[in-house]
């Protein structure tokens, strides 16, 4: 196979990438054929428009990669061109540079606000509007690519749970059954079967915690508001954790009170809900306490809070300053050996924030924390 240093000059050279295209929008000719001179010398791919609405027309046929846009044509200018545009999913990325004789700040101001990337003013320097039009075809070709990056995690998300929780899944119940008839085999098997159980449940617990900080992270994540009892999501979130707080001897004192309706998405609220209560589980020493409340702020009458208090080591100054973050390890430790893959609580917050909602912690370092979370009342 020849080497890069074999190939030829022609070879080497990088692959041709297809032409860009600009579109140019000036009521008048002798600009549209200036700029689209210099453009078209410049390997550009040029579409013409000498009006708002044929501007529209061009787009509406063809998606050019960028707008040379003029401020002032009769009928409709430059403003509400772009505004129409923007307007439009489908042209709403396309970036647009304005082009205009007028050199006052208010008029670039207004450019700006209607959606444009840049402006240029007439007459142009050929220099400067051919490093305007290349700096934003690179920054629109660099989103484009990031788009298809976060396409293809996506797509290796839905992978990483088809192909690696399901199996997970059949090993962790494997385990499960043979703990269920332990009595009837070597005391070596039984270490190994509950080793294996130990393992799959930390891995699933980690894969679990990595899909929802991924689906956390899409801005386009499906939120449905509407009126929710705090005090039955509550109450189903302290029956799921109350196995595993038997486990560790902990208490959970929850009494639940009348109802006390916000307004909130169910389903994500169980998840915040389940990473608090997980998290105060976590890191409760054997045999402590956890106090779960939901009540009325008395000083603000449109606000239910809902608190989780633990009895565990607390937070320092310097933890509480990132204990919301992404993948960070805090000085606290879990009290049983549980693992802490550091994303639960930034979960919470990306969750809590999308209904609305605010949280917040409460802690001094070997005095136990306490989690608050604020939600608008119904």
């Amino acid at each position: 196979m020849p080497t890069e240093s074999d190939k030829s000059p022609c070879e080497r050279l990088p692959a041709r990438h297809p032409k860009s295209t600009v579109l140019i929008v000036d009521d008048q000719q002798r600009n549209l054929q200036v700029v689209a001179t210099e453009l078209s010398a410049e390997g550009f791919e040029i579409v013409l428009a000498d009006s708002g609405s044929s501007a529209l027309a061009r787009v509406d046929a063809r998606l050019p990669d960028l707008i040379l846009l003029d401020v002032m044509m009769p009928e409709m200018d430059g403003f509400e061109v772009c505004r129409l545009l923007k307007e439009q999913p489908r042209s709403a990325d396309i970036p647009i540079i304005f082009l205009s004789a007028a050199d006052e700040k208010d008029i670039i101001v207004r450019a700006i606000e209607a959606g444009g990337v840049d402006y240029v003013t007439k007459p142009f320097n050929k220099a400067e509007l051919l490093s305007r039009v290349r700096s934003h075809l690179a920054l629109k070709s660099a989103r484009d690519q990031l788009e298809v990056l976060l396409e293809q995690r996506d797509e290796f998300i839905g992978i990483l749970a088809h192909d690696l929780k399901n199996p997970l899944s059949g090993v962790r119940f494997s385990a499960q059954l043979l703990q269920e008839i332990q009595s009837e085999l070597p005391e070596k098997a039984v270490r190994l079967s509950s080793s294996i159980l130990e393992g799959s449940e930390r891995m699933f617990q980690f894969i679990e915690h990595f899909l929802s900080e991924a689906a956390a992270a899409r801005t386009e994540i499906p939120v449905t508001m509407m009126p929710v009892d705090l005090a039955d999501c509550v109450n189903e979130a302290v029956c799921r954790h109350q196995a595993a707080a038997e486990r560790k001897r902990i208490t959970i004192h929850w009494k639940k009170p009348g109802a006390i309706t916000a307004n909130a998405d169910p389903i994500v609220l169980g998840q915040v809900l389940d990473n608090l209560l997980s998290n105060a589980l976590k890191f409760s020493h054997p045999g402590s306490n956890v106090y779960v409340t939901v009540v009325a702020d008395e000083s603000d009458q449109n606000c239910a809070i809902v608190q989780v208090k633990d009895e565990g080591p607390g937070f320092t100054d310097e933890d509480k300053s990132k204990v919301f973050q992404r993948f960070v390890r805090l000085s606290a430790r879990p009290t049983g050996g549980e693992t802490s893959a550091g994303l639960g609580l930034s979960i919470a917050k990306r969750f809590v924030e999308l209904m609305g909602g605010k949280i917040d912690v409460e802690s001094t370092a070997g005095s136990g924390a306490t989690f608050v979370v604020a939600f608008q009342m119904q």
